[in-house]
């Protein structure tokens, strides 16, 4: 059988952008106005002009960001929800800026196991076939184990040893969730990062998490800390804010009010890097590919925050907690990025002010590891400024797109 051709990735380079955000933390902004993308890799920030590349991408004035993480998506096995019969649905999300995500395990499977064995192959096959399946071209982080009472330290390096890294406890067969603390730390132990589900029950025969077993257990990051949906008391959230290092997870599914006391507090005392972001769908909040972006206009026009740094809390931030390549723009990094400008009839002036006043950005269009995955979204409003391409490239959604 002759070998399969390979495909030829196009250098790119994008140009005429108006606003870089970085993706970064402490430093949300850029002052390029040009990336070069070479292999699927940003290869240069700035001082690149049109004649450097086979594909040159006029963002026209628009924001250039790094690609959104759902550092919380309840991904099963292929592009389906069992919880809500969808088909399709993360490929839609890249059509909401999202290029990336992290499964807090695939609890939603029919029949999952709670045995030892069961869990165990539910892990290493999740994240084996998500290795191998990128809908849209998305990343997908998955086969988190869920931690159970029959799971010993061995399980835990034998599963990380077959390359799964992420564990999701609040989902096992445990009479008090401080049952857990072993196999806590066991997974710990063994290289693999910890998500914790925090606050009420989310569905049938789980069991509310309190701040006492939060601060107990010491997950490496606090599942939908602002509830998911049902948060926790306001007096344990400053505890878990002013007196722990926990890694703060808000999501769109859970508590608005929760998220602005939580985020009130992270910026009186400077802990903004202790924040990541993620949709917690989908679940019985739905099906939302603009989850993600929703959260970031929401926390930055509700909250009075710098959208740059909301963004980054979107992206750079969830990719410093988990260790990803993707997530900031820097040289070396994966050329996942989100072109995109204030939605047509919005009062905000670009994507910046949109978020500002809490609307949804227009986005223009999204790449993965260099690769034009969509010119039009179908889920956000029509960008204000749409990017153009030479030469001439089709829409990979099937729409015409006119250079």
């Amino acid at each position: 059988m002759a070998e399969p051709e390979l495909v030829k990735v196009p250098t790119t380079a994008i140009i005429n952008i108006g606003t870089l955000l970085t993706g970064d933390v402490s430093e949300p902004y850029g002052s390029a106005d040009s990336l070069l993308i070479q292999e699927g890799l940003i290869a240069q920030v700035g001082n690149v002009g049109s004649a450097e590349s086979e594909r040159v991408i006029d963002a026209g004035g628009a924001t250039v960001g790094p690609g959104l993480i759902d550092s919380h998506c309840h991904v099963v096995l292929g592009d389906y929800t069992p919880r809500q019969r969808t088909i399709g649905f993360l490929e839609s999300y890249v059509h909401g800026g999202v290029t990336s995500c992290i499964s807090p395990g695939e609890i939603h499977l029919p029949g999952r196991p709670h045995d030892a064995e069961g869990v165990k192959a539910l892990a290493v096959l999740a994240q084996r076939s998500w290795a191998n399946y990128r809908p849209n071209g998305m990343k997908v982080h998955g086969g988190a184990i869920i931690l159970e009472p029959v799971l010993s330290a061995d399980d835990f390096n034998e599963v990380a040893s077959k390359g799964v890294w992420l564990a999701k406890f609040g989902f096992g067969l445990y009479d008090d969730p401080a049952e857990g603390l072993p196999q806590v730390r066991d997974a710990q132990n063994a290289g693999i990062k910890v998500m914790a589900h925090s606050g009420g029950a989310s569905v049938p025969g789980s069991r509310p998490i309190t701040v006492e077993h939060l601060l107990l257990l010491k997950p490496d990051v606090c599942g939908h800390v602002n509830g998911g949906p049902t948060s926790l008391d306001d007096e344990g959230l400053e505890v878990l804010v002013r007196e722990t290092e926990l890694v703060l997870q808000i999501v769109q599914a859970g508590n608005l009010r929760s998220s602005l006391r939580i985020i009130d507090t992270v910026r009186e005392i400077g802990a903004e890097r202790r924040v990541i972001i993620g949709s917690d769908t989908p679940t019985g909040t739905g099906v939302m590919p603009l989850g993600v972006l929703k959260t970031v206009a929401e926390l930055t026009s509700l909250g009075n925050l710098d959208p740059g740094l909301v963004w980054a809390w979107a992206s750079g931030a969830i990719a410093d907690v988990y260790g990803l390549d993707a997530g900031k723009v820097e040289v070396g990094r994966p050329a996942d990025l989100v072109i995109s400008d204030a939605p047509w009839g919005s009062h905000g002036s670009g994507t910046l002010g949109a978020l500002a006043r809490g609307d949804i950005p227009g986005i223009s269009s999204v790449l993965i590891d260099g690769e034009v995955r969509t010119l039009t979204s179908r889920n956000t409003p029509a960008s204000a400024t749409p990017v153009v391409v030479h030469p001439y490239l089709k829409d990979p959604c099937g729409s015409e797109h006119v250079c």
